[in-house]
């Protein structure tokens, strides 16, 4: 390589036939570089929003389902009190037979009337349930909705 061609490399602003003027690369980039964190914070900004977004979201659900889990458990502990309280007075209806055909038509008796109240009260902890699983899932499901309408 010659020294003339050198100086003309060194003293020209435009090398290798690219119009570009060598200082004016590092710009290039550095707009670049300044998009890509413009659009790096609104994505940050974005995604912190739907993040609290979500933790509103369930925190609600988890309220709703707490409240719903003390209701069927009530339910259950009164459930369970009915059942005692029926089967305490079985007990005493049995003490009180004088014969076995006696015992026989209670203990039918307290068999139909145990599966009746079995029955009622499957139904309902099924509805209690059902309950709270649907006013659990409405938050989301309105959450949902409103992502769906919003342009991103």
């Amino acid at each position: 390589m010659s020294d003339v061609h050198t100086n003309e490399v060194s003293d020209n602003p435009k090398a290798g036939g690219f119009s570009l003027p060598l200082f004016a690369l590092p710009q290039a980039f550095q707009g670049i570089a300044e998009q890509n964190a413009t659009r790096a914070r609104e994505q940050f900004e974005k995604v912190k929003e739907a993040s609290e977004e979500i933790s509103v979201l369930l925190k609600e659900a988890y309220a709703v389902n707490a409240k719903g889990a003390a209701d069927y458990a009530a339910k259950v502990i009164e459930i369970s009190h009915s059942n005692a309280s029926s089967a305490v007075a079985f007990i005493s209806e049995l003490a009180g037979a004088r014969s076995l055909s006696e015992v026989i038509q209670l203990s039918a008796d307290h068999s139909r009337k145990n599966f009746e109240a079995t029955t009622a009260q499957n139904k309902e902890l099924w509805e209690i349930a059902k309950k709270v699983a649907t006013e659990t899932s409405e938050p989301i499901k309105k959450s949902f909705a409103k992502a769906l309408k919003t342009p991103s």
